[in-house]
């Protein structure tokens, strides 16, 4: 009886054993097998490559990257590719453009060069408690030499990709953008962090262009420009999207739609979420480049350290993308020829904002459209906003420039002659129970509307 209970423990043993190599060996793949050294010298993109190919080919697995320095330039993400990094494993993009690749498809935002790259490609993943590191400083990729723009590579670029999910990672430190999908359906972006501020110049968080689909939740962001953007520089709409229980910060914006905004946007849900430290504003949606703007929900949202809380702009840029790509600041520059857009049926409810002082921000609620083209119908709803005051009778007489082609960002508009709210060519806004507050005497009105209909404050 014994021996037949060792034969068979024996037995079970092999068979164990020979399901756990079979389920492990076939389907992770560890870079170290594929000569990566790990050592932060060493450039290891061949090992690395080598090892998501292989995954690729066998129909899909893990690329298992161990504790360790990797030295990368471009990577090229595949199908049915998990990219899974330990705690301990950082991938430190190579700091020489020679390193990067030069033949990847180009978006119409941004140059060619990223350090991970994918397009038409499925289920693929990032995720672990490892560290990318785009290690993207000023003084290695400078935004200029001698007069002459320079290449700055993205952290990410991924383009008409199907089901991708962040989980878990760090990313550090991009020398322009960081995570930027265009035309992606089916994504998840879950418990992330993100650390871009003070690094370079336009380091944007997470940039989504033309996508559908897409989850962001338990994810915290520090971006040195728009923090969660989404965006529409083709005819594809950014739509059914949910953010929720995410904190950001950024120096630029936290949540913002556009600039470009040629798609537009449609189905957008963000709720329970903490924006702090965003000195030019919080929340920005704009549509300036003839798409939509419209089924838009925003909730229980808390503010603190902002500059100003809502920003709703309707404008005329008019810019398709086919012939024009840089920024317009000037304030006598012309629309580019898209017909105007539409913004319409937006909700925002259960906000506490604590408004500071900033000369970029201006302080209180801006909405906005242009002469025979209204926002509307928008409800503010339970909305508590404490702005630090100090508005002269100078700053009440301020007539507010239209620029219905300029660039729109906030500040550009000025100081605005109310402390709470400036409304301007709208249709149907609402206020209710919106409590607005100022912490010292200001002499300008709490709210002025110019060529509006229907505005009701409950």
């Amino acid at each position: 009886m014994k021996r037949i209970r060792l034969l068979f423990l024996v037995i079970l043993t092999s068979i164990v054993g020979c399901v756990y190599a079979t389920g492990s060996d076939e389907d992770v793949f560890n870079v170290k097998s594929f000569g990566a050294i790990g050592d932060g010298v060493t450039l290891d993109t061949k090992a690395l490559q080598d090892a998501i190919d292989a995954c690729h080919s066998n129909s899909g697995g893990t690329v298992w990257v161990p504790q360790g320095r990797y030295q990368i330039g471009t990577l090229r993400m595949k199908s049915n590719v998990t990219l899974s990094l330990d705690y301990g494993a950082h991938l430190l993009a190579s700091q020489d453009l020679a390193d990067y690749d030069t033949d990847l498809r180009v978006a119409a935002e941004g140059g060619r060069t990223c350090l991970i790259y994918a397009e038409d490609a499925t289920n693929i993943t990032f995720q672990g408690l490892g560290v990318i590191d785009g290690r993207g400083t000023r003084k290695d990729f400078p935004r200029e030499v001698n007069g002459q723009r320079r290449p700055r590579p993205r952290l990410m670029r991924l383009m008409q990709c199907d089901g991708v999910t962040f989980s878990g990672l760090t990313y550090k430190n991009p020398a322009s953008w960081g995570l930027h999908l265009i035309e992606c359906r089916n994504l998840h972006f879950d418990t992330i962090t993100i650390r871009f501020r003070d690094n370079n110049v336009n380091n944007d968080g997470i940039d989504l262009d033309g996508c559908e689909n897409v989850l962001i939740e338990n994810c915290d962001i520090n971006s040195g420009d728009d923090a969660i953007c989404l965006k529409g520089t083709t005819d594809k709409l950014c739509s059914n999207f949910v953010v929720r229980g995410c904190k950001v910060s950024s120096g630029t914006a936290a949540l913002k739609f556009g600039t470009s905004s040629r798609g537009g946007f449609k189905d957008i849900k963000v709720t329970n979420c903490y924006f702090y430290d965003c000195p030019q504003g919080a929340i920005k949606l704009l549509q300036v480049d003839g798409g939509i703007l419209e089924d838009v929900d925003i909730s229980r949202i808390v503010m603190e350290r902002v500059g100003g809380p809502i920003f709703v702009r309707l404008g005329n840029r008019g810019r398709t993308y086919e012939t024009s790509t840089g920024q317009k600041y000037n304030v006598d520059v012309e629309p580019e020829g898209a017909p105007i857009g539409s913004i319409k049926n937006i909700r925002i409810s259960d906000v506490v904002a604590d408004v500071t002082t900033s000369e970029l921000a201006k302080h209180g609620i801006m909405i906005t459209g242009i002469p025979g083209h209204a926002v509307e119908d928008v409800v503010l709803e339970n909305i508590k906003i404490t702005s630090p005051g100090g508005g002269t009778e100078k700053d009440a007489k301020v007539v507010v420039p239209e620029d219905i082609a300029r660039y729109p960002e906030r500040h550009f508009f000025g100081t605005l002659p109310a402390w709470g709210a400036y409304i301007c060519h709208t249709r149907n806004i609402e206020f209710k129970n919106v409590e607005l507050q100022i912490r010292t005497p200001d002499q300008r009105e709490k709210v002025v509307l110019v060529d509006v209909e229907g505005f009701v404050e409950r």
